[in-house]
C-alpha cells in the first residue's frame, strides 16, 4: 500500500439540482454525501471530481452551505496524507495561496479533493470566477485545470500536470476545465494552440515512468463532429482519461484503438434528464495505481433515486383502440404500475425506499394524445415525477429512427427547446450590419446562463479590436476616403461572419478571458499593424472642460514627434477587462487622427459638438470673410474628425428605420451648429445664397461620434 495510489473518481454531481422540488431537492446532496463516505471507507488518497460539481453557475446560498458542510464533515480530520505534490504548485493552483490544501498548517485536511470545472459551473463574470473558486478559497477543494485563453485568434492554452508521488509510484495529473466544444475542437486542429507539458527526466525517474491521467469535461458523442471532442485529438503519451459531462454511466475503462490509453466515463450521480442513458445504475470508480499499472473497481451508488424508463409504440399494441381514449389510458396505467413494481424489487434498502422516477416515451403515430399532467395526478405520492411521466413523440417522416433522436437528446439534454439569436435573426429576415450573429449569440448565452455582466461589452470590444487591426494594416490609412472606410468596415464584418460560419458557433475570444484589474494595469502592449499608439497621459481627454486636441495638430504631432505608447486592454484582442482608471483608445486614435476618451456614446456626441462649436466661434471672432469661415469649417471636418465622419456614414438598413432616425439626429445637432455660425455673421448678408451654402455644409459629413466604432464605454 505504500507504493499504491488510490483515487476515487466521480463526475457531474450537479449539487443543487431541483432544489425547489419538495421531493427531489435532496437527491444531489445525498449522492455526494455517499461519494465522500465511500472515499473515507475505502481509505483513498484523494477524491477526483470531473466537473459540474454544481448544477448552476451561480448556486444559491443553501446549495453552497450544504456543499461546504459535506466537504468539511468528510475532508477535515487528522488522517495523514501519504502522497506528495512535487510540481510547481503556484502553476497548478493559480489562486492567492498557490499550494495544495493539505499543506496549509492551519487546516487538518485528511481527504484532499481535486476538481476541475464543467460547463455548468465554469468561470464567468468580471473576475472570471466560478463556484468552485469559493470552495478553493475555503481550502476545501484543490481547483485545477482553469485555463486562460491567451493569444489571438483561436487562442492558446498550456496544460501543466500536477506531479504526485507516493513511494515508487509517480502520477502526472492533467486537468482541462470545460471550454466550448467548437472552440476546443478548432484549437486541437490548430498547430501549437494546445501545448502539453511533460515532467523532466530525473535520476531514478524517467519520463516514461510517469502514469499520465487526464481529466476533462467535454462532449464525447459525435452526432456533430464540431460539437464534440474526438479521442484522437488527445496525445498518445496519456495512459488514462476521466471523461466528464456525459451522464450515461460507462464506468468500465475502454481502450481507444491505436491510441494506447483507456477512457472511463463515470456519468452523473443524479439524473438531470429523464432519458434512457440516465436510467442505467450509477457508479463511481476506485482507481488503484502502482507504477505503470492500474486496477479499476466500480462501486455502485445506493442512495440514488430509482429511475425506470421504457418506450412503447401504440400501433404495436393489440389491446388499444385508436378511436377510444380510455383504452390508451388503461394501457398506459398498466405500464406505469409495472415500472413501479420493478423499481421496488430492485431496491437494495427496503427501509429507505424512495419514490421512483418513471418515464414512458410514447409513439402515438395514428393515435390521439392525452393530457400528461391530468394522467399523472393519480400517481401523486407514488412516483417522484407525476407531472411528466409521459412524453409523446412521432416516428420521423424522413426515415430517421428513434434511436438517432435519442442519441441527440443524450448529447445535450439541457440545451433542448432553446432558441438562439441566429434563429431569431433568420426568422425575422434581419440584416446585421455591425456585429456577427454568432458573437451576439455567445454573448447572450454568457449573460443569461453564466451571469456575465460584461458579456455584451466584451463582444463589442472584441469586434472593435478586430476591425481596428484589419483597417490599420492598410499601407497608408491617412489616404482613406469616406466611402473606402465604409467598404473596409463592411469587408471586415463579412470576413468575421465567414470565419464564424466556417467554424460553426465557436467560443469567441471574448469569453472566459477577462483579466483582473491588477494584471490589466501592470501590462502594456503596442498597437497592431501600422497603427499609431498613444500613452495614457496623451490618450486622456477629461470631461471637466479641457478642450480636445484638434485633428490637424494631432495628426502632425503623431507624424513628426517620437512614437507614443498606448495602454493595453488585456491579453489578446479586445478580451481584457477595463477599470475605472484605464483610458480608452478610440478607432480614430489608433489610426493616428486624434485621441480622446469616451465613457459612452452620448458623451462622445457631446464632445464632437463642442469641437464644432469651438471651430465656429474661432472663425466668428477672427473677423475673416465669410468664405474663409466656410473653408475653416470644411477643413476641421476633414482633419479633426476625418475618421469619425468617414466611419459614421453608411447605407440605411433595409426594412428598418434606424438609418433615418440617426440622420434626423445628426441634422438636429448640425442645425444648431450652423445656426450659431449664421448668428455670428452680418444679418444683411443673410440671403438665399448663404442659405444654400449652409445647406451644403449640412449635407457634408459633419463631425459626429459613431457609437458603433469610435465610442467605447468606460471600463469598470
Amino acid at each position: 500500500m505504500k507504493n499504491t495510489l488510490r483515487i476515487l473518481v466521480a463526475t457531474d454531481c450537479h449539487l443543487g439540482y431541483l432544489e425547489k422540488d419538495e421531493i427531489r431537492r435532496h437527491d444531489s446532496f445525498q449522492a455526494f454525501e455517499e461519494i465522500c463516505s465511500i472515499a473515507e471507507q475505502k481509505q483513498v488518497d484523494f477524491l477526483l471530481l470531473g466537473g459540474d460539481l454544481f448544477h448552476e453557475n451561480k448556486p444559491s446560498r443553501s446549495t453552497l452551505v450544504k456543499a461546504i458542510e459535506i466537504l468539511r464533515h468528510h475532508c477535515l480530520n487528522d488522517k495523514p496524507v501519504h502522497f506528495q505534490v512535487v510540481s510547481d504548485q503556484t502553476i497548478n493552483f493559480p489562486n492567492t495561496f498557490g499550494h495544495v490544501n493539505y499543506e496549509d498548517p492551519h487546516f487538518n485536511v485528511g481527504l484532499p479533493v481535486f476538481s476541475i470545472h464543467g460547463n455548468h459551473d465554469d468561470p464567468a463574470g468580471v473576475d472570471n470566477l466560478s463556484a468552485v473558486d469559493i470552495l478553493s478559497a475555503c481550502n476545501l477543494v484543490n481547483y485545477f485545470g482553469k485555463m486562460v485563453l491567451g493569444g489571438s485568434g483561436v487562442g492558446q492554452i498550456t496544460i501543466c500536470p500536477i506531479l504526485i508521488k507516493k513511494g515508487s509510484t509517480s502520477v502526472a495529473l492533467y486537468g482541462l476545465g470545460n471550454i466550448r466544444d467548437e472552440r476546443l475542437n478548432r484549437m486541437f486542429q490548430t498547430p501549437h494552440a494546445v501545448q502539453w507539458m511533460r515532467p523532466e527526466a530525473q535520476e531514478g525517474c524517467q519520463v516514461t515512468d510517469w502514469f499520465n491521467i487526464l481529466v476533462l469535461h467535454q462532449n464525447r458523442v459525435k452526432a456533430n463532429p464540431k460539437n464534440a471532442i474526438n479521442e484522437h485529438f488527445l496525445p498518445r503519451f496519456l495512459d488514462f482519461i476521466v471523461w466528464g459531462h456525459e451522464h450515461e454511466c460507462l464506468v468500465d475503462p475502454l481502450e481507444v484503438p491505436g491510441m494506447g490509453f483507456h477512457i472511463t466515463q463515470p456519468g452523473s450521480s443524479v439524473a438531470t434528464s429523464l432519458i434512457d442513458g440516465e436510467s442505467k445504475p450509477k457508479h463511481v470508480l476506485l482507481l488503484e495505481i502502482k507504477g505503470n499499472q492500474y486496477r479499476p473497481t466500480k462501486i455502485p451508488l445506493t442512495s440514488v433515486r430509482p429511475f425506470e424508463y421504457t418506450e412503447i409504440v401504440l400501433k404495436d399494441e393489440s389491446d388499444i383502440d385508436s378511436n377510444d381514449q380510455n383504452s390508451i389510458i388503461e394501457h398506459l396505467d398498466k405500464v406505469v404500475q409495472s415500472l413501479i413494481e420493478k423499481s421496488s424489487k430492485r431496491a437494495v434498502n427496503k427501509s429507505e425506499l424512495k419514490l421512483p422516477l418513471v418515464r414512458i416515451k410514447v409513439d402515438y403515430s395514428g393515435f390521439m394524445t392525452i393530457n400528461p399532467q391530468r394522467f399523472g395526478q393519480k400517481y401523486v405520492g407514488k412516483v417522484a415525477n407525476p407531472q411528466d411521466i409521459l412524453i409523446f413523440s412521432k416516428a420521423s417522416r424522413k426515415g430517421r429512427s428513434d434511436v438517432k433522436i435519442d442519441d441527440s437528446e443524450r448529447l445535450r439534454p439541457e440545451e433542448l427547446n432553446q432558441q438562439n439569436i441566429e434563429a431569431l435573426v433568420a426568422e425575422n429576415n434581419l440584416k446585421m450590419e455591425i456585429l456577427p450573429v454568432n458573437d451576439l449569440d455567445v454573448a447572450l448565452h454568457n449573460f443569461v446562463n453564466k451571469d456575465d455582466k460584461m458579456a455584451f461589452y466584451s463582444c463589442v470590444q472584441y469586434n472593435l479590436e478586430e476591425t481596428r487591426s484589419k483597417i490599420s494594416q492598410d499601407a497608408d490609412p491617412l489616404k482613406f476616403e469616406e466611402e473606402d472606410l465604409i467598404l473596409k468596415v463592411g469587408e471586415c464584418l463579412e470576413d468575421r461572419v465567414k470565419e464564424r460560419n466556417t467554424h460553426s458557433k465557436k467560443d469567441m475570444a471574448f469569453t472566459s478571458s477577462i483579466q483582473s484589474s491588477k494584471d490589466l494595469g501592470s501590462k502594456s502592449s503596442t498597437a497592431v499593424g501600422s497603427a499609431v499608439s498613444f500613452s495614457d497621459d496623451e490618450d486622456t481627454v477629461k470631461a471637466s472642460g479641457s478642450k480636445p486636441t484638434r485633428g490637424r495638430k494631432a495628426s502632425s504631432k503623431a507624424a513628426d514627434d517620437t512614437p507614443i505608447k498606448t495602454s493595453t486592454r488585456g491579453r489578446g484582442r479586445g478580451r481584457g477587462r477595463g477599470t475605472s482608471s484605464l483610458k480608452q483608445t478610440t478607432l480614430d486614435a489608433s489610426l493616428g487622427f486624434r485621441q480622446s476618451q469616451r465613457s459612452a456614446s452620448a458623451a462622445a456626441t457631446a464632445t464632437v459638438r463642442s469641437i464644432a462649436d469651438t471651430d465656429v466661434m474661432n472663425s466668428a471672432s477672427s473677423g475673416e470673410p465669410r468664405e474663409n469661415e466656410v473653408e475653416e469649417i470644411n477643413d476641421s471636418s476633414e482633419n479633426d474628425d476625418s475618421l469619425l465622419s468617414k466611419g459614421r456614414k453608411r447605407t440605411a438598413p433595409r426594412g428598418r428605420g434606424r438609418g433615418s432616425t440617426q440622420s434626423k439626429r445628426g441634422k438636429k445637432s448640425d442645425n444648431s451648429a450652423v445656426q450659431r455660425t449664421l448668428m455670428g455673421r452680418d444679418d444683411s448678408n443673410d440671403d438665399s445664397e448663404d442659405e444654400d451654402n449652409a445647406r451644403k455644409i449640412l449635407n457634408k459629413s459633419q463631425p459626429r461620434a459613431t457609437r458603433n466604432y469610435g465610442a467605447l464605454r468606460k471600463g469598470r
